[in-house]
């Protein structure tokens, strides 16, 4: 039996053996947020890497069903498409193009090809590679190739067209402007109005030739206007050696002027009116039309848009797999 001492003065063996209630709470809730710590960590890899499966897959798609979309059927035409301006870093690129025109050529089911055009013209040095191109895989292939105009066929564009066996086009359609332009601004006057002096230093005499905020000597100016009078040379050299005797020369055939596709047609820029379907269907004989034109798909305009930001997505999804304990 106890007394009232042993009730005031417990005996140290009788002391109770649990922790503090607080010392359990801590524990239970350190516990528990390591626990969320990690299951939130594991559903952020998972997400990330559920959209990099998906992303892969998309992609693996598009570029199946663009391969499939061209796949040789049988007897066709083959089209290539030609649209915008003709330069290094677009669609309308020579290495663009050339590639396309190579798988055309090289399919033995394409009975011809098709260069579709849509362009006001680009870069002479773009234009000649694939109109150089174009002869040689004429004559390696031994196939035909057709031009069609859409709404344009103008400088550059026609620079390439000329390379065609026969160029059609629609009555409205533009065509021409065989010339070579260098443009820029000037900005003298306004920056001796504004008190503004321009310290351009350079190594060369004409290393500063165009800069728009120096004068331009009538020295330089003629050396400008001889190096454009030259290609202006090499475009209409081009020119009459694709369009041959059925080009009708005029004054203004190569002064830079354009004409729509009837007036074209009279001078002897193009051979025939026609679209994309009469060729295929009249001239070439194959109705079938299979488009040999490289585009990105969804997946690869994603890829190159976001491409950085995945790839880093990628780099945390794969550090935090290895930090997962």
């Amino acid at each position: 039996m106890d007394t009232q001492d042993d009730k005031l003065n417990p005996a140290p063996g009788n002391a109770p053996a649990a922790r503090p209630a607080w010392d359990n709470v801590v524990e239970k809730f350190a516990r528990d947020y390591l626990q969320d710590r990690r299951s939130e960590r594991r559903w952020r890899v998972f997400f990330r890497l559920a959209w990099l499966v998906a992303a892969f897959a998309l992609a693996y798609g598009m570029v199946t069903a663009r391969n499939h979309a061209n796949a040789p059927s049988g007897p066709h035409t083959a089209l290539v498409e030609l649209r915008g301006e003709i330069a290094s870093d677009t669609e309308a690129s020579a290495e663009n193009l050339v590639s396309a025109l190579k798988s055309a050529f090289e399919d033995e089911g394409a009975q011809a090809v098709v260069l579709r055009i849509n362009s006001p013209g680009g870069s002479p040095v773009q234009a000649g590679i694939i109109n150089d191109e174009i002869r040689r895989l004429k004559a390696l292939h031994k196939k035909k190739l057709y031009a069609v105009v859409e709404e344009s066929c103008a400088s550059g564009a026609y620079y390439i067209a000329v390379a065609a066996d026969e160029i059609y086009a629609d009555k409205a359609s533009i065509v021409g402007s065989i010339g070579v332009l260098m443009d820029g601004f000037g900005f003298t006057g306004t920056m001796e109005k504004l008190g503004v002096e321009r310290r351009l230093m350079t190594a060369g005499e004409n290393k500063g030739i165009g800069d728009p905020f120096s004068p331009m000597s009538d020295k330089k100016k003629a050396y400008t206007q001889a190096m454009l009078d030259q290609i202006h040379q090499q475009f209409i050299k081009v020119v009459k050696e694709g369009r041959g005797k059925r080009l009708k020369e005029t004054p203004d055939t190569f002064s830079g002027l354009y004409w729509n596709g009837e007036q074209a047609l009279a001078q002897g820029l193009i051979d025939h009116l026609g679209n994309l379907d009469y060729v295929a269907r009249e001239v070439i004989k194959a109705e079938e039309v299979i488009d040999y034109t490289p585009r990105d798909n969804v997946a690869e305009r994603l890829a190159k848009r976001f491409g950085a930001s995945i790839g880093a997505g990628a780099v945390r999804a794969m550090q935090s797999v290895t930090s997962i304990r």
